[in-house]
């Protein structure tokens, strides 16, 4: 079974990602700081969350990008 999260983590994320497509990347570290920045969350859960998920659709999206040069 995968990671369950819930539909406010996921429609942050890619509202985040939709506003600002180059302040990510695929370093959870980084995408964490500027979560902080970007968002007033009070919870370090949820900021971890959507920086995590954000980790991951950038990591889909270089692999996606990386399967079209290829091909």
């Amino acid at each position: 079974m995968g990671k369950v999260r819930t539909s406010i983590v996921k429609r942050t994320a890619r509202k985040l990602l939709a506003l600002y497509p180059d302040a990510f990347s695929t370093d959870f570290e980084h995408n964490k700081r500027k979560t902080s920045e970007l968002l007033d969350v009070q919870s370090k859960r949820i900021r971890n969350q959507v920086a995590g998920y954000i980790t991951r659709l950038m990591r889909i999206e270089l692999r996606k990008q990386q399967a079209s040069e290829q091909a």
